[in-house]
């Protein structure tokens, strides 16, 4: 059955989504339910918007401070000030404390098991939890051993080069001893379940794992075939681009990314969910509403898994579970609203990636960019088709402003122009890629024509970020920059608001 969209008069909203009426609201609600086999009633959500809010902030603060008892104040506090916007507002309050306390439990629980049950010598099989990671002259492997995770490092030539051939999820069979981590070296690794490190004295067979291991693993290679036609590090940099792999971008490489703020571009995210979504979309359009559902599901796990289950790409791939789940009950699929039901999921399940870096960035850029960016881009249409663009990497770069700040000490104001320039560029390259990238390793004879738009994409992507590197400012003249836009900025939208007033004013008076 096909899914009748009732428009009603107000057909703007801040996500695309036609007005929010109640008239409008029901009958569309009303539809999808019908084309999905779900029933019309109980469209309203149980909790506020808000209330969902106070439930993320609430979690994070009892994942991140590991005490219940600042949970339970946390979740006090963010019920006085917007718990009380729900229709049931005791029902909030018990939900937040329930959820601060359980987070506070939970975090620190798992922050003392950070410790291995046994050390000393080890003798046996052992699982890749990840593909090595090479870092200036040595290797890092996480491993699992006896359901722990350890991590070792391979120093030498000769144990480099046979590390590098292994892939996460393999099984190597080792010899070598098993020791505690110092504090420090602890805390920055639990966001990962580290409790230890494992000193190698010799490896030997190595077993290709489990189906789903060996059919992420041969994606995987066939994508690295695809991207060695490519010249130069153009490999590694489309390899970053299409699955996160930049195991092997060279340091002049990640330090531009970097000065250019671009270095998300090879973190996977979001925008490749969405990419990987957008080419099974003819095949999935011709599915049964459930049966699309359920592949929807598949594939998006499929994608995670290839990616080595990154913390950005399991927010993302959580997400996307989210609003395809809301498609099919006919709720409404609010980005911020599914957003913070995915931070707190997530954190529940697993408090320590509240300590990863790369988590946050994530989830302050997808924040940003669902909330501030539809914002600025209404306010800066005088900008013309570059309103929406300026508006989403504005409300990107606010989101993210903390943490860069926080963990690394700036924030480049060339990436505004940077991410204008390379955004659209990185999304055909994520979209084309991937296929391509499999044609390419599969059918070696055509894999130069097939990769050539690559290979354009991948060059364009690396100038906008070495010119980027080059005319960023840097120390106080970039804040300088930044303050100067800021007004601009404001200085547009209150340009835009008056002349919005004026046009209200001049209706009503007609």
């Amino acid at each position: 059955m096909r899914v009748r969209y009732h428009f009603g008069p107000a057909m703007s909203g801040p996500y695309g989504v036609a007005g929010r009426g109640p008239g409008w609201s029901w009958r569309l609600t009303v539809s999808i339910r019908r084309a999905y086999g779900g029933v019309p009633e109980a469209v309203r959500h149980p909790l506020s918007d808000r209330s969902v809010v106070a439930a993320a902030v609430v979690v994070s603060v009892g994942c991140w401070r590991t005490d219940w008892r600042f949970a339970a104040v946390a979740a006090v506090l963010a019920w006085m000030l917007i718990g009380r916007s729900d229709a049931m507002p005791s029902r909030v309050l018990v939900l937040l404390l329930v959820f601060g306390v359980v987070a506070g439990l939970r975090s620190d629980a798992a922050l003392a098991g950070l410790v291995p049950r046994q050390t000393g010598g080890f003798e046996g099989w052992v699982r890749l939890v990840d593909d090595p990671q090479p870092f200036g002259s040595s290797t890092r492997v996480l491993l699992e051993v006896d359901g722990e995770r350890f991590e070792m490092w391979a120093r030498g030539r000769a144990i480099r080069i046979r590390v590098d051939g292994w892939r996460g999820g393999q099984f190597v069979k080792v010899h070598g001893d098993r020791r505690p981590l110092d504090e420090q070296r602890q805390g920055r690794v639990a966001w990962q379940h580290v409790v230890g490190e494992f000193r190698l004295e010799w490896a030997s067979d190595v077993w290709a794992g489990g189906p789903v291991d060996r059919a992420s693993n041969r994606v995987r290679v066939a994508i690295e075939r695809g991207a060695a036609v490519l010249p130069g590090d153009d490999g590694s940099l489309f390899r970053g681009l299409v699955v996160g792999d930049d195991r092997h971008q060279p340091p002049e490489m990640i330090r531009r990314f970097r000065a250019s703020g671009l270095s998300h571009l090879t973190a996977v995210s979001g925008q490749n969910v969405s990419f990987v979504l957008a080419a099974a979309g003819p095949l999935l359009r011709v599915l049964r509403p459930w049966s699309r559902w359920v592949i929807t599901l598949g594939l998006i796990a499929w994608f995670v898994s290839l990616t080595r289950f990154e913390p950005s790409i399991v927010r993302a791939g959580t997400m996307a579970a989210l609003s395809a789940t809301a498609f099919v009950l006919g709720r409404e699929r609010a980005p911020g609203r599914i957003l913070c039901l995915a931070v707190t999921g997530l954190l529940l399940i697993d408090p320590l990636i509240v300590r990863s870096v790369g988590f946050w960035l994530s989830v302050g850029a997808t924040a940003g960019v669902a909330t501030a960016g539809p914002w600025l881009g209404h306010r800066l249409r005088r900008l013309g088709p570059l309103a929406m663009p300026v508006g989403v990497t504005l409300g990107a770069q606010l989101g993210v402003v903390i943490p860069a700040l926080l963990v690394f000490g700036r924030l480049p104001l060339v990436s505004v122009p940077a991410n204008l320039l390379a955004v659209p560029v990185a999304g055909f390259v994520m979209l084309y890629g991937l296929p391509a990238g499999l044609l390419a390793g599969w059918v070696p004879p055509i894999a130069s024509f097939v990769m050539f738009p690559c290979r354009l994409g991948v060059r364009w992507v690396d100038t906008v970020a070495l010119i980027g590197e080059r005319i960023e400012p840097g120390g106080a003249a970039t804040w300088v920059g930044w303050c100067v836009l800021t007004l601009v900025v404001l200085k547009l939208v209150v340009r835009l608001r008056d002349v919005d007033d004026s046009e209200a004013g001049t209706v009503a008076q007609r």
